[in-house]
């Protein structure tokens, strides 16, 4: 009996330094991010503070990102091109803490990708290569951050585009290039009261608010034109395992599976994507129930691609919750069904949970859609974290 009390006691006393040091860990993470974002700032001078800083409950600031070059959809905040050697570096520290190696190396590799884009394409402001805008503003049929056509189901939709609002800043100029992503920040960084950064430009726009030990990444936007390139004598893919993961999943399926997660319609953008807050839309595909556990693997491994972005704390406990749910979970595709080993897929995907909605959309507007590709990261009942804000 005495030997029976001393195991409970001992796995008692395990679990309260599991929680006890995973809490560590978080409490570690968000005081490092903290450091450096006010290590950041302490680099501004004071108009450039004026720019970057914005009130936590700034609601105009927090919609202020698009797929969209700054020339059509102006970002706020300080961008690379403004900062001098001494800030990018602090800027990168800052985003090095909130992201995971990973989620860091996807980001520098859009980023890259845009800058191929500007060699390829050029960069006057009237400009137009194949991923710039449409010539006079957003696609016909809507104003800025209006909704999208179709019929409310995502049938045909286009994505967003918030509105330019007044203290946006870059608009007008060149469209793309490395230097041209911005960064902002809402309320006071701080290791208990929560607070948001905000990065961006064009193909991506991350929102993360820290919350005392929570990181929340919803709704970030990553996307890469072209979606393959060379650099440095190597072929970079930013976000290559996204298809590949994806499309070896759908291959994992059986006949009768594939049937139900292979939509009858194709699906021409994102149907969640910037402007679409608040947005609910129905799962569709094959639910996660009916398949079996290797397949359900696959489909937390896609995920893992989205919410791996953020910093390994903040990450495994958002993966934590959504492994949890994954019987809830959806996947549904809309388009072409192979692909060419090493080349991006050509498919719309959807994966959507209780607390998820994950999109893959290529884009056919440069001709090859696999080569320019918008997806789209959500949490519908929490994005720009308010649940845990608004206990």
């Amino acid at each position: 009996m005495s030997l029976n009390k001393s195991i409970v006691r001992a796995v008692r006393l395990s679990i309260l330094l599991s929680l006890s040091l995973g809490a560590a860990m978080a409490q570690t993470a968000t005081s490092k991010i903290v450091s450096a974002a006010n290590a950041f700032l302490s680099t501004l001078d004071q108009k450039q503070r004026d720019n970057v800083l914005f009130a936590y409950d700034d609601e105009e600031q927090r919609k202020r990102w698009s797929n969209f070059p700054i020339s059509i959809v102006p970002r706020a905040g300080i961008s690379f091109k403004e900062m001098n050697a001494a800030q990018t570096a602090a800027a990168m520290a800052l985003l090095s803490s909130a992201l995971s190696p990973r989620g860091l190396e996807k980001v520098q590799q859009i980023m890259e990708a845009d800058e191929t884009l500007k060699s390829t394409e050029g960069n006057g402001p009237g400009g137009r290569g194949r991923g710039g805008p449409p010539p006079g503003g957003p696609p016909p049929g809507r104003g800025p951050g209006g909704p999208p056509p179709g019929n409310g189901d995502g049938r045909g939709a286009r994505a967003g585009n918030g509105p330019p609002f007044g203290r946006g800043g870059g608009g007008g100029g060149a469209q793309f290039g490395k230097d041209l992503y911005f960064f902002s920040i809402l309320g006071t960084p701080n290791p208990k009261t929560p607070w948001m950064l905000q990065f961006g430009g064009h193909h991506l726009a991350l929102n993360i608010t820290i919350d005392g030990e929570r990181g929340i990444l919803t709704p970030t936007l990553t996307g890469a034109q072209p979606s393959l390139f060379t650099a440095n004598g190597k072929t970079v893919r930013p976000l290559g395992q996204e298809s590949d993961k994806a499309i070896a999943l759908l291959n994992a399926l059986d006949a009768t599976q594939q049937k139900q997660a292979i939509l009858s319609f194709r699906l021409a953008d994102l149907v969640l994507g910037p402007g679409q807050d608040g947005k609910i839309i129905q799962p569709e595909g094959l639910k996660a129930s009916n398949m079996n556990e290797k397949q359900r693997a696959m489909l937390i491994d896609v995920i893992s691609e989205w919410a791996g972005i953020i910093h390994e704390s903040a990450a495994a406990a958002r993966m934590a919750q959504l492994k949890a749910e994954i019987n809830e979970t959806w996947f549904a595709w809309s388009g072409p069904t192979t692909v060419t080993p090493g080349n991006n897929i050509a498919a719309y995907y959807r994966i959507q949970g209780p607390h998820l909605v994950i999109e893959y959309a290529p884009q056919p507007m440069g001709g090859d859609p696999s080569l320019h590709v918008h997806t789209m990261y959500r949490d519908p009942t929490n994005d720009y974290g308010r649940k845990p804000t608004e206990r």
